[in-house]
């Protein structure tokens, strides 16, 4: 397991998926994101699941490309294997299509594409020894994966162009300033809080979370007006959910509910 690019552990109905090349900062690298899509899929899959959490271990939650493959990749660029950023481009597909809640929970350093990856996430979760920033300008590269686009949307225009201009990296602290970020707490206690806030996700409907997560995100990029009318739909197929019956019931009755996803 120590050899592998991929952590894979089910802790009740949670999947934590962990970037496991601590010696090169999990640096994303080609077999990262093959075992890494992998994961996704696999989470996806199960019905048991129903929050993901994304972490590294070792001192980085994850540093950006490797760049030592996307240069081997400049160098060869007529090769049939698939290159870095196709196979990077498959995987933000898969996290951004992820229906189930994803939270990333940042051990430390998460900068450029791992800072792409903690944006993916529905919130995120951050030690106090987390440093986050853009990076990419460091070493003459652009952004691929959402460091120009989606981090404006997060933090503001003006924050992020100094961060991505600049190419520093800051504190959790004042990342959950800037609204990136939901909690700080200590190195220690991240996993617990982490799951803990999984356990209590998981104890709600499956059904409910998978729409409300798409509510949102299809609502942001449409008129207020065209994103009301679409949650005003949705409510009212849902009126017809074993879910809702349950939830309603269960209140009624009062007793806890045991939701089903359907």
């Amino acid at each position: 397991m120590d050899n592998q690019p991929i952590i894979y552990e089910k802790r009740n109905q949670t999947a934590w998926i962990y970037l496991n090349c601590p010696n090169d900062m999990n640096a994303i690298s080609k077999a990262l994101l093959l075992a890494f899509q992998e994961a996704i899929d696999r989470a996806e899959a199960d019905e048991d699941i129903r929050v993901v959490v994304v972490s590294g271990k070792g001192k980085a939650f994850c540093a950006g490309a490797n760049l030592k493959e996307l240069m081997d990749d400049l160098e060869t660029k007529h090769s049939k294997e698939p290159s870095l950023l196709e196979l990077s481009e498959g995987l933000f597909g898969k996290l951004e299509k992820l229906r189930k809640p994803l939270i990333a929970a940042l051990n430390g350093i998460t900068l450029a594409g791992g800072l792409e990856i903690a944006m993916t996430a529905d919130f995120i979760i951050a030690s106090d020894k987390a440093k986050i920033g853009d990076a990419h300008a460091n070493f003459g590269v652009l952004p691929g994966a959402g460091g120009a686009v989606k981090l404006p949307r997060k933090i503001g225009v003006n924050r992020a162009k100094y961060l991505l201009f600049t190419g520093e990296f800051i504190s959790a602290a004042d990342m959950k300033a800037y609204g990136l970020v939901q909690e700080v707490v200590s190195a220690e206690e991240l996993e617990t809080t982490v799951q803990t806030i999984a356990d209590r996700i998981s104890e709600k409907s499956p059904l409910v979370l998978r729409k409300m997560k798409e509510l949102v995100t299809d609502g942001l990029e449409q008129p207020v007006e065209i994103a009301l009318k679409q949650e005003l739909l949705a409510l009212k197929a849902h009126t017809r959910s074993y879910d809702m019956a349950e939830g309603l019931a269960a209140f009624t009755e009062k007793r806890k509910p045991v939701f089903e996803g359907y």
